[in-house]
């Protein structure tokens, strides 16, 4: 086999290498970008937070007695007043019995009394009979009096015990899965038999950072403070719940563990077309705290945004097609738009589409992109 010639490789080499060199490059990268513009933005805050019902009630048998009757379905709705359980009744019953025969017994006694001390008052009158004999009967007689008060008194709480073996329910609400059968002797250390939770209205409970609460009391002071503020929930699926709510209540003092501090809104929970509620007694939500009025921000595509170990930057297009890094500080911001507190003015081009392939200062192909900055 011929060997190859050096001189004739060096030549076709120096032949073929600048004809690689002179293939044409790409131009600047295409980016689109939209401008910074100011837009109306109602500010949202939102935190992990739990509906909860606003009356709970457990019920408790308030006399020892076998429990004979249950009087509901478990986990259906129930009014106040209905009759849940029903206790054994007879030995409250005769009790009450005696003790009305004993109020009978004292009234008799005192009406012998009163005929007694007006005969010894009419004796004394007569000089017949002697003071102490008046004195006597008239302390005869008080003592009757008081031993009728007794005695009512005592056929007013065997009454009352009667009373205790009819429990029924205090509100209006949703009744849960039963603690103790009837066929059991149950009292007031027996724990609860059942549990009643309101539905409608229902609160809902979420801890907020101080410093958090601090910036939204001095930030909507003007418009009411926090009691202007609405609130919205998500739920476990997802969902935003229909109904708004407003915030009522907060708690007087700081968790320590977490410098957090208690607040409490009420919102509406009425019944679905299919039966039972939305929410649910300690179910957990979403809870989206909402300003009163809308406010006017400086505002881009969340989508331009870029953040690294020193925070947040957008590239911004200068009128030489140039790519300018450019760190700014963002507001309250929602999911497809950011609020520009600072390092941005209005109109300046921002890259919204392409911003992966923009480099700093480095020249692009701007083209526009309309992006959607309407609140949904």
């Amino acid at each position: 086999m011929r060997a190859l010639n050096p001189c004739a490789l060096i030549i076709a080499l120096l032949t073929v290498q600048p004809a690689f060199a002179q293939a044409p490059g790409g131009g600047p990268p295409s980016v689109g970008v939209a401008p910074a513009r100011t837009q109306a933005i109602t500010e949202t805050t939102e935190i992990n937070g739990r509906a909860q019902a606003i009356g709970r009630v457990d019920l408790v048998a308030r006399v020892s007695a076998w429990l004979q009757d249950q009087m509901f379905v478990e986990g259906a709705e129930v009014k106040k007043g209905d009759l849940l359980f029903r206790l054994e009744q007879p030995p409250f019953e005769a009790d009450v019995e005696a003790k009305r025969a004993a109020v009978a017994q004292a009234q008799a006694q005192l009406e012998l009394a009163n005929l007694t001390l007006g005969r010894a008052e009419e004796l004394l009158k007569s000089n017949t009979a002697s003071r102490s004999t008046a004195d006597n009967a008239r302390a005869a007689q008080r003592t009757a009096v008081a031993q009728v008060r007794s005695a009512q008194a005592q056929l007013r709480q065997s009454e009352i015990n009667l009373g205790y073996t009819e429990i029924r329910s205090p509100i209006d609400g949703r009744i849960g899965r039963i603690n103790i059968t009837p066929g059991n002797v149950v009292g007031p250390s027996s724990g609860a038999l059942a549990t009643v939770v309101s539905q409608d209205p229902a609160y809902v409970v979420f801890p907020v950072s101080v410093t958090r609460l601090l910036q939204l009391r001095e930030q909507f002071s003007a418009q009411g403070g926090l009691e202007a503020m609405k609130i919205h929930l998500r739920l476990p699926d997802g969902r935003l719940y229909r109904e708004v709510g407003e915030l009522k209540l907060q708690d007087v003092s700081v968790a320590r563990d977490t410098d957090t501090i208690t607040l409490r809104g009420t919102i509406a929970n009425p019944p679905l077309p299919g039966g039972g509620h939305e929410l649910t007694h300690d179910e957990m939500v979403r809870v989206i705290l909402e300003g009163p009025t809308p406010r006017e921000v400086l505002a881009i595509p969340r989508a331009a945004v870029l953040t690294d170990q020193q925070g947040n930057y957008v590239y911004v297009v200068d009128d030489k097609d140039i790519a300018r890094q450019r760190r700014v500080k963002l507001g309250q911001s929602k999911a497809d738009v950011a609020a520009v507190v600072d390092g941005l003015k209005p109109g300046e081009r921002i890259i919204v589409e392409g911003v992966q392939r923009a480099r700093p200062n480095a020249a692009v192909a701007p083209a526009p992109f309309e992006a959607p900055l309407a609140e949904k």
